[in-house]
């Protein structure tokens, strides 16, 4: 299955936004209007749907968010649909939609990550659809370091183009509180640190097409049709998974990853990269070395500290997009081509 990429964007084109799992509580819609401006900057016109109330977990019925999701995604006035993050329950959403509609139709960008792992992975392996993971709506205002690629630019780039991204050696703990901040948009980058080689030593220079994202709501769809890569293997040119643990403390992560590979998420990878976390560890096992207990022995690089998780900055990942990764004394780098 060679996955398909969207058609870039141009000024002009509609971004819509919309919440499969959790909304935007009131105190937070200053922080949603300047992120939505943020958009409409460079160029964009921008649709707020109707499922967005943020005073549960869930901005709407499960049918209501699964309907309103597809609508945006197979209206071909949209171009890209960006929710404002992710939540806990966007699972609810992948019997309710419509997969074999979406494999039939031309892909429109999706952009998020943490829950909405939980669609755009299966919109790649399933559907096809390459997608976006790693920034969402609500990070949008913020300037991205050097090195680093805002999704607004990613989505903006021609099929068959490349995108070279390099881990600037920085990140920052904890997170702006956006009710008396609702216009931040420089990160605080305040810790340095780069990538982390967990499987041994030497430099690292691996190909394979991306797919992954986080480990608490992927680690939930092992084994189903949603999480197979095995279409995406099928092409012949090898993995690079990337999973992030978000909250859960290392011994869960642990056991989710095992299952993982269990399922044989894992088989087919060329490395593994490992997004940075600020997720506990446990009494007598780090997270670093749960990754470990879980994928000791695949063979491959397994690569951590990454900058595609929770922590930030956030480097996107194009799920289906051929990457090469590199990693030494040198630098780290994850160049994608999209194509």
């Amino acid at each position: 299955m060679r996955p398909r990429f969207p058609e870039p964007l141009r000024p002009g084109a509609v971004v819509g936004v919309t919440s499969p799992s959790a909304g935007v509580p009131a105190e937070l819609h200053a922080r949603l209007g300047v992120a939505v401006e943020a958009v409409r900057t460079r160029g964009y016109d921008v649709i707020v749907g109707g499922c967005m109330d943020g005073t549960t977990h869930v901005s709407a019925s499960a049918a209501d968010r699964a309907a309103e999701l597809q609508r945006m995604l197979l209206d071909p006035r949209i171009a890209a649909v960006v929710p404002p993050w992710g939540g806990d329950t966007a699972i609810d959403l992948l019997p309710l939609l419509d997969w074999d509609g979406l494999a039939a139709a031309e892909p429109t960008w999706m952009v998020g990550f943490s829950d909405i792992a939980t669609i755009i992975t299966p919109l790649t392996l399933r559907a096809g659809w390459a997608t976006i993971h790693g920034q969402n709506l609500m990070d949008t205002p913020y300037s991205v370091p050097d090195g680093i690629a805002s999704w607004l630019d990613l989505v903006a780039l021609p099929r068959g183009a490349t995108v070279r991204q390099t881990s600037p050696g920085r990140y920052r703990e904890g997170i702006v509180d956006w009710v008396e901040h609702p216009e931040d948009d420089t990160y605080a980058l305040d810790l340095v640190g780069g990538w982390t080689r967990l499987d041994g030593d030497g430099e690292v220079d691996v190909t394979g097409r991306l797919v992954g994202g986080c480990i608490e709501t992927l680690a939930n769809l092992a084994g189903t049709a949603y999480l197979d890569p095995r279409p995406l293997a099928s092409l012949g040119d090898g993995l690079v998974v990337y999973v992030e643990a978000a909250e859960h403390d290392a011994l869960t992560i642990c056991r989710n990853l095992h299952g993982m590979r269990l399922a044989g998420f894992f088989d087919d990878a060329s490395a593994v990269l490992v997004g940075r976390t600020t997720a506990p560890d446990g009494a007598t096992l780090t997270q670093h070395e749960a990754v470990m207990d879980a994928l000791d022995g695949l063979g491959v690089p397994v690569v951590a500290d990454v900058e595609c998780g929770h922590v930030a900055p956030h480097l996107p990942l194009v799920n289906g997009a051929l990457a090469r990764v590199e990693h030494s004394a040198m630098g780290s780098v994850v160049t994608q081509t999209l194509a």
